[in-house]
């Protein structure tokens, strides 16, 4: 059935524990030493494919010698809106969370959020300052979280004696006063909410453990810290050292920090939630503070030395940052901040129907597409673009924001994986066979080379995924993807498929698909079917 494949080749039969036969079937002139090695790899492509396909992609899960990881990532601040910001920690952190829940990993989905601090006794004393005695006026009004942030700090960074108040607010905040706790609980609330509305259309889960979280424990792990002789004064604050600059703990006027929060979180993580690999991922700039705070875990004992890769152990996952086409950091035209996340999202499906409807038009197909097919095929497209031009890239590397670039239909983009999923079902359907059976009754043929070709890529799909759980980055899934669509490509040019005397190619199709729809999944991408 390939057009330049000679069928009068040797042909080797033999058996699995299923019953299921293989032909194999090779060109003529290929000599008795390149055959004999060409059947030993090409029968285990066979089995290794055969065997996926009637026990499931997750017979190709790799084994990973940890059983509980804590990624901590997406982490937005209580009182703020979502931004472009904070997209890539959301998706790589997302992304990585799929990957090790695919290895049959327990993880732990810790969403950091900034929920505690001076800001707050700024916010609630504003609050308190401006609806003295209407509560529902007041909820009313921080409803709109970004404008009552805006206003608060204008008064906090324009009046001195409202800032002294703000400063008092925050000391009857973490004294615990009902009225403040109230205060705090509901600001919170309202900023949960608009988070998990922006999480549902990424399809993103997380569980919040916030700043405040940990905040009982910071007393009793500096408490163990100085016990083991690692925390001294230094110019009135209290340090750790063995990094330059020391790490700061307690700051001169006896407040917390960042560190002492999130050496408590780690302390929590080993000791209480009894976390093999805890995974941070932030931008690149907070690299050396994570290494300062992995630093003083190791000296305390908690984690053992790098050298020795061993567990538990703790990962900095940085990246870079999301630009403009200026090449300058991505912000809103009007240059008053950095780009809303859910307007982002907005213009991704936005343009994407428009995409559609265009193309749907030109071919004569949009009669045939109800309205609500329409709206769930340009949402699954435009966000699963917006997290394809992030993941495609090193995440180390800074990349360019460009709605032209990540909507187009050709090359390595979400538009044009989904173009050729959705090829490889219509070339499936329209076989009219029940591949269901055909997998279980007739014979896979790889004697074509760019069948060998393309059963080859398949089988890499485990070693991948291993290769993401271990360095963490998950463009080398992207490239893998696009990869395998080409060799798609390539295969279905050369060898027919539909309306062949052999049946069995639709079984490297039904294969292919079912690996390009694993690895939509573990990127967060919803696939599409037809288009």
């Amino acid at each position: 059935h390939c057009t330049s494949r000679k069928q009068d080749g040797l042909v080797s039969s033999f058996s699995n524990p299923n019953k299921i036969f293989y032909k194999l079937i090779f060109h003529k002139t290929v000599g008795k030493t390149g055959f004999a090695k060409n059947l030993l790899k090409t029968s285990s492509q066979l089995q290794r494919i055969q065997d996926m396909l009637i026990h499931g992609i997750e017979s190709w899960s790799p084994i990973l010698p940890v059983k509980r990881v804590v990624l901590d990532f997406s982490s937005p601040n209580i009182a703020k809106e979502m931004h472009v910001g904070h997209i890539r920690s959301t998706i790589i952190g997302d992304t990585l969370a799929r990957i090790f829940e695919f290895a049959n990993i327990e993880v732990l989905r810790r969403n950091h959020v900034g929920d505690w601090g001076t800001q707050f006794g700024m916010l609630i004393q504003f609050l308190f300052e401006k609806f003295p005695n209407g509560e529902e006026a007041a909820n009313q009004a921080i409803g709109d979280l970004q404008s009552f942030y805006r206003d608060a700090k204008k008064k906090f960074d324009e009046n001195p004696d409202f800032k002294g108040r703000a400063q008092q607010a925050v000391v009857r905040l973490q004294r615990g006063e009902d009225r403040y706790l109230a205060a705090w609980k509901s600001i919170c609330q309202i900023s949960r909410n608009e988070f998990d509305l922006v999480y549902k259309r990424l399809n993103v889960e997380l569980e919040e453990k916030g700043e405040s979280f940990y905040n009982p424990y910071i007393p009793r792990v500096l408490e163990e810290l100085t016990g083991k002789g690692l925390i001294t004064e230094s110019k009135g604050a209290r340090v750790i050292e063995g990094r330059k600059p020391p790490l700061i703990v307690v700051k001169r006027d006896g407040g917390f920090n960042y560190a002492s929060t999130d050496l408590a979180a780690l302390w929590y993580r080993l000791n209480v939630e009894m976390a093999e690999w805890i995974i941070y991922v932030t931008d690149v700039g907070q690299q050396q503070h994570f290494h300062s705070v992995f630093s003083a875990a190791r000296m305390a004992g908690w984690l053992p030395d790098q050298k020795e890769e061993k567990y538990p152990k703790a990962s900095h996952v940085g990246f870079g940052f999301v630009l403009g086409a200026d090449g300058s950091r991505f912000r809103t035209r009007s240059s008053d901040g950095a780009v809303r996340l859910v307007d982002l999202l907005d213009e991704a499906k936005s343009q994407s129907l428009a995409q559609l409807i265009k193309r749907l038009t030109e071919n004569g197909q949009i009669a045939k597409w109800t309205d609500e097919e329409l709206d769930k095929t340009s949402e699954a497209i435009g966000y699963g673009a917006v997290k394809y031009a992030d993941l495609k890239n090193n995440r180390l590397t800074d990349y360019k924001f460009s709605y032209e670039q990540m909507l187009s239909d050709k090359g390595n983009t979400a538009v044009y994986l989904q173009y050729a999923h959705a090829r490889i079902c219509s070339i499936i359907q329209k076989s009219n066979k029940d591949v269901e059976e055909l997998k279980m009754t007739e014979f896979i043929t790889l004697g074509h080379p760019d069948e060998r070709s393309l059963g080859l890529h398949l089988i890499q799909f485990a070693e991948v995924v291993e290769q993401v759980c271990d360095d963490l980055s998950p463009h080398r899934l992207c490239d893998y993807l696009y990869t395998l669509s080409e060799r798609f490509s390539q295969f279905y040019t050369n060898c027919q498929v539909v309306g062949s005397p052999e049946e069995t190619s639709r079984l490297l199709c039904q294969a292919t698909a079912i690996v390009m729809r694993q690895c939509f999944h573990l990127l967060g991408i919803t696939p599409v079917h037809k288009l």
